[in-house]
């Protein structure tokens, strides 16, 4: 037997032996030779075994701010309760509402289930092949983004499944060159952050996960002027790399990060996420009444310079949609302690009514409103474009919350006449389903509420051909030239043009349809959820999930092959939600 002190030496020499030996069998493969193979990003972003791992929170920072704007502080103020004051139920409608609601739920496990099957920690399933699609980052979008919806249908033992998950995603790389900080942002920040308020706030690895994020899209905030770089370059942020924001950035992708920032800072006590969104704010504010049409913002930014004045071309359109519809939410979730957001809404919202919303002529003579486009050639000349998209339906929803909140209820009749003019596209169509664009005919001349907007077949006609013979020499009879052109084009009463005939899983007109529900108490706009939800599930259910469709004016359409998170995680929660108990989730509590 060795003595003690020998047989000390010789576990030691035999210990440093084995060391030395494995770290060569791991350098094998990790070491110098393959190192000077690997790229710069992913030697920063997949480090050696004895090297510290990267974080995004550890980027030096290239343009530091002097100071953070803090969160509004105070006490809150008096907010006038949004939600209607429902009375208890009918047995009978109670039987109906649940019938209904149990449907929903067997969608959204459908849809769930052939995720989990064919496309699990993927971000999409294709609904018609079931090969996975990885659009926006790779990290799981319709996982992270569907999480609430779990907890608020009650699928409780998913929901901690899923959460389990999370720990697999490497929110530190990515195979997309660029990343859209937009999507994102609204599908994992506020996906992760969502699913942790709804449980309860227990599931702290939720949050965990969501700094993690947050600390990587804050790193495309450092730019010069500290305005976003929307469509980032990751790579060169990682590596320390000059930046600096675009000078053609759309308004939608600029201005809306503020409730997933504010949250985020409000959830952490980190005043840095709310202070990159308080900084773009300031500008749309004081750019607000300096642009061609004051009171509305450009579609197109020069986010480089700072200049959020130069475009000509205003809507409430997928390219600028949710910076309006954030407005009145960001006041909510401040608790009212700033007036900043609300006069911005104030203000954006009389001058859309002024210049971009628009009577449709429509057979039945109903009072609607759509949304459209409006170009501003010049200041004597301006042109509206009657297009109505499904993106724009989330306008009813925000000005019927905002209706309340700010107690202006007499905009509760814009909101129901946006909510019907999206209601009528849907009710139109051979399908009961609306597309994702088309052109109607305006009534509007000069104000909203005073036109004439009486039906006749010769009015329809006429507006059909002078929209498709922009030429003025090839126009005779307009009303037999219309006739043909209805008859060729397959067009429905009261359009004159169907830009685009897809219909995509869209969450915004079930969106708004739900906000007025709970806002008016009617419950006529539960049976409209319904039809439009039957429609829906008619036309687009697959043996694996639910897809898109191209043309919602065929009965039986062909099918896209593209189910986004946003049918999981907006759409079908919306349609649960109509027919929820009206405190599930109430409009009072939480800031959707």
């Amino acid at each position: 037997m060795l003595p003690i002190l020998r047989r000390w030496v010789f576990y030691a020499i035999l210990a440093v032996t084995l060391f030395v030996t494995l770290f060569h069998i791991f350098t094998l493969f990790d070491g110098p030779s393959s190192r000077h193979a690997r790229s710069p990003i992913e030697r920063l972003t997949r480090p050696g075994r004895f090297q510290p791992r990267f974080k995004w929170s550890n980027v030096p920072v290239r343009h530091p701010v002097g100071g953070f704007t803090p969160l509004p502080s105070g006490p809150l103020v008096d907010i006038p309760r949004i939600q209607h004051e429902f009375e208890t139920e009918a047995r009978e409608h109670r039987v109906q509402r649940q019938t209904r609601l149990a449907a929903v739920k067997e969608a959204f496990v459908h849809s769930w289930e052939g995720y989990k099957r064919n496309a699990w920690l993927q971000d999409e399933v294709g609904p018609v092949s079931g090969q996975s699609n990885n659009g926006f980052g790779g990290w799981g979008a319709t996982l992270v983004d569907s999480l609430d919806t779990l907890w608020i249908m009650g699928l409780q033992k998913e929901f901690h499944t899923a959460v389990s998950e999370l720990k697999k995603i490497d929110f530190n790389t990515t195979p997309l060159d660029k990343l859209n900080i937009f999507e994102t942002t609204i599908r994992y920040l506020g996906g992760l952050m969502s699913a942790f308020d709804v449980s309860g706030q227990h599931q702290k690895v939720l949050l965990e996960r969501a700094v993690e994020l947050g600390e990587m899209l804050y790193v495309a905030f450092d730019t010069p002027n500290r305005m976003p770089v929307t469509r980032w370059d990751w790579k060169n942020g990682a590596l320390g790399g000059p930046q600096e924001a675009d000078s053609h950035s759309l308004l939608a992708e600029v201005g809306s990060f503020t409730l997933e920032f504010t949250r985020l800072s409000q959830l952490t006590g980190d005043p840095k996420w709310y202070d990159a969104i308080a900084r773009i704010t300031d500008v749309f504010d004081t750019s607000q009444n300096k642009t061609k049409i004051p009171g509305l913002w450009p579609v197109m930014l020069d986010t480089m310079h700072g200049d959020f004045t130069k475009d000509i071309t205003f809507a409430w359109s997928g390219m600028s949609d949710s910076l309006y519809e954030y407005l009145p939410k960001q006041h909510l979730l401040l608790g009212g302690r700033t007036e900043q957001y609300r006069n911005m809404y104030a203000n954006a919202l009389d001058s859309a009514k002024r210049h971009i919303l628009f009577r449709p002529l429509n057979p039945a003579n109903q009072q609607l409103l759509v949304a459209g486009t409006l170009k501003r050639n010049s200041a004597a000349h301006h042109t509206l474009i009657p297009e109505g998209q499904h993106l724009t339906c989330f306008a009813g929803g925000m000005v019927a919350i905002a209706a309340k909140a700010f107690g202006q209820t007499h905009d509760l009749e814009t909101a129901r006449q946006l909510v019907d003019g999206c209601l009528w596209a849907y009710e139109s169509m051979p399908t009961g389903i609306m597309p994702e664009s088309f052109t109607a005919v305006p009534c509007r001349e000069k104000e909203l509420y005073e036109e004439d907007c009486t039906w006749t077949d010769e009015r329809w006609y006429t507006a059909v051909a002078t929209h498709a013979l922009p030429d003025l020499e090839a126009r005779h009879n307009l009303v037999e030239q219309g006739q043909a052109f209805t008859s060729q084009r397959n067009l429905l009463k009261g359009f004159v043009e169907i830009g685009d005939s897809r219909y995509l899983l869209r969450p915004e007109a079930i969106e708004s349809l739900f906000v007025l529900y709970r806002v008016t108490g009617d419950t006529t706009l539960q049976d409209k959820a319904w039809n439009m939800f039957q429609a829906i599930n008619n036309a687009t259910k697959t043996s694996i999930a639910y897809a898109g469709i191209a043309d919602v004016r065929q009965t039986e359409p062909s099918l896209i092959d593209t189910m986004e998170s946003f049918w999981t995680a907006e759409t079908l929660k919306y349609f649960y939600l109509i027919f929820s108990e009206p405190d599930v989730i109430s409009l009072d509590e939480y800031v959707l």
